[in-house]
């Protein structure tokens, strides 16, 4: 089975959401619509009408369609903006692979999915992509003290670090229980387009918060513990994992 791509998840949620949220109320608005005039004709033509219910009616589903067609507008946008910034370190990561690296992109698990894991020798690294509109005014600048992440100075609504440390968790625990190896796995949040101001001392914080770009070096400065065989292991596992879930 073929591996997954950057964004996969995403791109499968913006499809559900076209399906439930705006095709059932653009085709309920339509038909409320061709009622009424359906009525009005009728109306029109002599016929004893009831433009008057009908038009009730038909305002009523169109306030409805109206409304849902706005929610799932605003959600399709946030999607396309997360898919953005997914593809863009997929992209990057491709773009600039060190040799010995295995990257795989949008690994699935039980209601969430992890964007992007590199293995290398220097580790595993389970890599979540925030991507966040920059300010109109202003430098886009993102800060993390080791355990709080602002964007520009606010708090996202979900808490990052705890999503990549859950990731972290998970990718870990996956490869322990298919490979028996307890594999040093980081994570890490990366912030497409971002100035990120960190701790001063690397060491403190167990998530790396970074823009995209400065991930390579991040890794290149890392001490080696693996062996070229340990990381086809984990890429394998990984890749089974993946090729699993999509059967």
């Amino acid at each position: 089975m073929p591996l997954r791509n950057p964004g996969e998840s995403l791109e499968g949620e913006m499809q559900r959401l076209l399906n439930d949220r705006a095709m059932i109320p653009f085709m309920a608005a339509t038909l409320a619509l061709m009622f009424a005039v359906w009525e009005w004709w009728h109306w029109l033509a002599a016929v004893p009408p009831q433009p008057i219910p009908a038009s009730i009616v038909a305002v009523a589903v169109i306030a409805y369609a109206v409304r849902e067609i706005v929610s799932f507008r605003k959600r399709v946008r946030s999607l396309r903006l997360g898919l953005d910034g997914e593809k863009s370190v997929g992209q990057f990561l491709d773009a600039n692979r060190k040799e010995g690296w295995r990257i795989l992109h949008d690994i699935p698990g039980k209601g969430f999915n992890v964007d992007h894991v590199l293995i290398a020798p220097q580790g595993v690294f389970a890599i979540e992509t925030k991507t966040f509109s920059k300010p109109a005014r202003g430098d886009a600048t993102a800060e993390f003290d080791g355990e709080r992440l602002l964007v520009n100075g606010f708090e996202p609504d979900r808490d990052p670090i705890a999503q990549a440390r859950a990731a972290r968790d998970w990718v870990r625990d996956l490869l322990y229980e298919t490979t028996a190896i307890r594999y040093p796995v980081r994570g890490v949040v990366v912030l497409p387009g971002w100035y990120v101001r960190g701790p001063k001392v690397r060491k403190a914080t167990d998530i790396w918060v970074l823009n995209p770009k400065a991930l390579p070096s991040f890794i290149g400065n890392e001490r080696i513990t693996l062996k070229d065989e340990d990381v086809a292991l984990a890429y394998s596992r990984l890749s089974l994992h993946v090729a699993q879930f999509n059967g």
